[in-house]
């Protein structure tokens, strides 16, 4: 099958060696996203909880861009610095997603990109055009 590479000024341009998106057939695989504001590329000022709500409207970004949304993610991948934000992630994650929640796994790691508290990526399936 052909990739399609999904870019969108609605999210962050990538800052390394990937793509925000690659799309295989109504497969489409999100690259993680951190709290930058696509306009001013900086991190967006607060605390955590306005990082996720900012990574969350980064990736909805990358979603619609690939003809897709936030209902469509299948499968989620959260990195926190600390895991005593997991319980707020989830209160955000519940604002922006439905039932059925995707798949999910939450991993505590030791620092992300430009000292960002959160990142997350996502596996999203495109529903069939009508």
């Amino acid at each position: 099958m052909k990739r399609q590479i999904i870019a969108t000024d609605a999210a962050p341009a990538a800052i390394g060696t990937y793509s925000q998106a690659v799309r295989v057939g109504r497969t489409v695989y999100l690259s993680g996203q951190i709290p930058l504001d696509p306009a001013t590329k900086q991190l967006v000022e607060g605390d955590v909880d306005a990082q996720i709500h900012q990574v969350l409207k980064n990736l909805r970004g990358v979603a619609r861009a690939a003809g897709g949304d936030l209902e469509h993610f299948v499968k989620v991948n959260v990195y926190l610095t600390s895991l005593d934000d997991f319980a707020l992630l989830n209160e955000v994650m519940a604002e922006y997603f439905e039932t059925p929640y995707p798949a999910r796994a939450a991993v505590g790691v030791a620092a992300l990109p430009r000292g960002s508290r959160v990142e997350i990526d996502a596996v999203m399936v495109v529903p069939k055009k009508r």
